[in-house]
């Protein structure tokens, strides 16, 4: 190739492409003697680039957006698998980037569902990577959506899973502005802006199974609650196992990570009752309330937080000083339920009076 056009397609590469480190092999019709071992193009940022991000790190660290012509991908040693691969295993990585991967149909699909219906607008999605041979389907509006084929091989690494019979299809999205991560400082009105409706609010008091956590999301969001806070020690929401236990609910749900202070601050901004789930065994004399259907009907229209405690140590102390405790009736002998589904039923008994409406029409 001749020195003009070598320097034009260079100057196309560098107006073309976004933020990576471009390998020779992506492109062959230069010679590898040609280049550096790592050409680096000027990364341009759509927002303020994360303050720990480290620009020294290697090439599975740089690549947010695949080259202009790919169309499929076939090994697990690309540079854009190996991006896709960390924001799966990494919650740090994953929040700097504000990516998070999606996978299967039914999780994508509920997302677009909840998105066109309730939200009013199409499925927003940087880029679809879909099975080698997999149907497209066409109920989803994906008109201005990147897709990428990817080899079985491809699949299974991204997807962490051994069997791949059931997945198609696995999605980028961007995580949802419905999830705030609030630090110290703070000004308290902010608290208006984190739930559209805050009469019923879930309080998760360092859940750290992703399984549990990803199930009671769902279930409040199949109950009608307005959002959950996440204190410290819970699991990211957007951790694989998570997303795969709400099947989108994290990101239909409206989500808080924050700490007392902010807690405090919603609770008393919206003078809700806090609540707790408890064991009725404790052998300490203060008055433990049962979830009956009379005491559920008399909070109706009082605004409540509902806090559950962690798998293994229950609430923590903080939480029970600020609490009523409540806990489920049971004939058994058993000490406590697994926390999704003593939540469950929390979040059943306790839902809004126009969501219970709702159900029973």
């Amino acid at each position: 190739m001749g020195s003009d056009e070598e320097r034009k397609l260079r100057m196309q590469i560098s107006i073309t492409m976004n933020t990576y480190w471009v390998s020779p092999s992506y492109f062959p019709q230069i010679k590898a003697s040609n280049l550096e071992p790592r050409t680096k193009i000027q990364q341009q940022f759509s927002s303020k680039p994360n303050s720990t991000t480290d620009f020294s790190t290697d090439i599975s660290e740089k690549i947010e957006s695949l080259p202009f012509h790919v169309k499929s991908i076939t090994s697990t040693s690309n540079p854009f698998v190996k991006h896709c691969l960390k924001l799966r295993q990494n919650s740090s990585y994953r929040h700097s980037h504000g990516s998070v991967l999606v996978v299967g149909s039914t999780p994508i699909r509920e997302i677009y569902s909840f998105q066109e219906r309730v939200q009013g607008r199409p499925i927003t999605l940087d880029c679809l990577l879909v099975l080698d041979e997999a149907h497209i389907p066409e109920d989803l509006n994906l008109e201005s959506v990147r897709l990428v084929r990817i080899s079985s091989m491809v699949m299974k690494k991204l997807s962490g899973l051994q069997s791949i019979d059931s997945i198609e299809m696995i999605a980028l999205m961007k995580i949802p502005s419905t999830f705030h991560s609030v630090d110290d400082d703070f000004p308290e009105e902010d608290c208006t802006t984190w739930f559209q409706n805050a009469h019923r609010i879930l309080v998760l008091d360092g859940i750290q199974d992703p399984g549990n956590l990803g199930t009671l999301l769902r279930s409040a969001m199949a109950f009608g609650w307005g959002g959950a806070f996440l204190l410290p020690g819970c699991c990211d929401p957007f951790n694989e196992k998570a997303l795969r236990a709400s099947r989108g609910a994290s990101f239909q749900l409206p989500l808080v990570s924050g700490g007392w202070l902010h807690l405090d601050a919603l609770r008393n901004h919206y003078s809700m009752k806090m609540l707790a789930g408890h064991p009725a065994n404790d052998q300490k004399t203060r008055r433990i309330f049962k979830l009956t259907r009379d005491f559920t009907d008399s909070l109706s229209d009082t605004p409540l937080c509902l806090v559950l405690g962690s798998e293994g140590g229950g609430l923590s102390v903080k939480a029970k000083d600020a609490s009523e405790l409540v806990s489920i009736p049971m004939a058994g002998e058993f000490e406590s339920l697994n926390v999704s589904i003593a939540g469950g039923i929390f979040l059943y008994m306790l839902q809004p009076e126009n969501h219970k409406d709702l159900s029973s029409g």
